[in-house]
């Protein structure tokens, strides 16, 4: 029997329950896995809260990092020993837990348990995102949301390491201060500020290539507006609540704009794509071009708290539990 944290029912933070469960013996195609560090996300409170399905009970979390113990019949890719990180959920918030082989990938020496598993759905979002979704490049403006979030600072430091302005909307000062520190050029205090009016401003009237927009409800249509004629809408979490239906039209009307809602598991589905945007993520960050900053740690048992922190806007950076 192993810790864990499990759902029974769906709802708040308090619905999180600190239990003891059984892990089997590895399967075919899996790994059993030592988990030194797990990360917390938005979408964990998603899977909490109903919004996205799964089958109750749950173990809850999406990315983690730790050493195989174990490998199950026809594993060759991986040995007992071996430092991995993965996302691959609900399922991640316990000591020890089984992954398909196929969705772990090896760490490199100069990436710590922490630091990956921290990382690893955070930045491979960032990885896709930036590089497939919408390939941004050197002079382009880039609006992203959130900016002093987990998902956020990773963004700027990449996005200021391919050499575009990045903007970024926040909401306070010293995450303002923070994600300045982190490669964003331009914050804005969309408490205080009409983020679309400040954008044109920010841009000479020129507007952006590209919004991210992991906001959701209170940041549309208005980020639309940010876009100049052929831009990019990357719509990929909704922390305020899920975006309307909207008439399509819009898009044409506001210049021809394109509008996407991606996913990781979409882009990450073939193993070759899943390699490849994990080595893109370990390149920047070996490099020291990104850095990961783990600005919370929790005790497992402590999961609740780390909920009602991340939704309260109350943490900075990534955050992570410690079994």
């Amino acid at each position: 029997m192993v810790a864990a944290v499990r759902v029974h029912k769906v709802g708040g933070p308090e619905v999180l329950t600190y239990e003891d469960i059984p892990v089997p013996a590895p399967g075919p195609g899996q790994l059993h896995v030592k988990q030194h560090a797990i990360g917390v996300n938005f979408i964990d409170c998603y899977f909490r809260m109903g919004m996205y399905p799964a089958n109750l009970p749950f173990v809850v979390g999406n990315e983690a990092a730790g050493e195989v113990v174990d490998v199950g019949p026809g594993v060759t890719e991986f040995k007992r020993g071996d430092r991995v990180a993965y996302v691959n959920g609900p399922a991640c918030y316990a000591a020890e837990r089984l992954v398909p082989a196929e969705r772990a990938v090896k760490l490199p020496a100069n990436i710590g348990y922490e630091q990956a598993a921290a990382m690893m759905l955070k930045g491979m979002t960032v990885a896709y995102l930036l590089r497939r979704t919408f390939k941004v490049e050197k002079g382009m403006n880039v609006l992203i949301h959130a900016a002093a979030g987990g998902v956020g600072l990773i963004f700027c430091q990449w996005a200021n390491h391919l050499g575009a302005n990045v903007i970024g909307t926040v909401g306070s000062k010293d995450k303002a201060a923070l994600a300045h520190a982190n490669g964003c050029h331009h914050t804005i205090l969309y408490r205080e500020e009409d983020f679309a009016a400040r954008v044109k401003e920010i841009t000479g009237g020129k507007l952006c290539e590209v919004v991210y927009d992991s906001i959701g409800k209170t940041t549309f249509p208005a980020s639309l507006d940010c876009l100049r004629p052929l831009g990019t809408f990357v719509s990929f979490g909704s922390s305020s609540g899920q975006i309307d239906a909207f008439n399509i039209n819009v898009l044409q009307a506001k210049g021809s704009l394109f509008a996407t809602r991606p996913t990781l598991n979409t882009y990450a589905a073939k193993r070759e794509d899943l390699l490849a945007i994990a080595n893109d993520l370990f390149a920047v960050v070996g490099g020291g071009a990104v850095k990961i900053p783990v600005n919370q740690k929790y005790a497992l048992r402590d999961a609740a708290k780390a909920h009602r922190d991340l939704e309260s806007r109350a943490t900075t950076g990534c955050s992570i539990l410690v079994p």
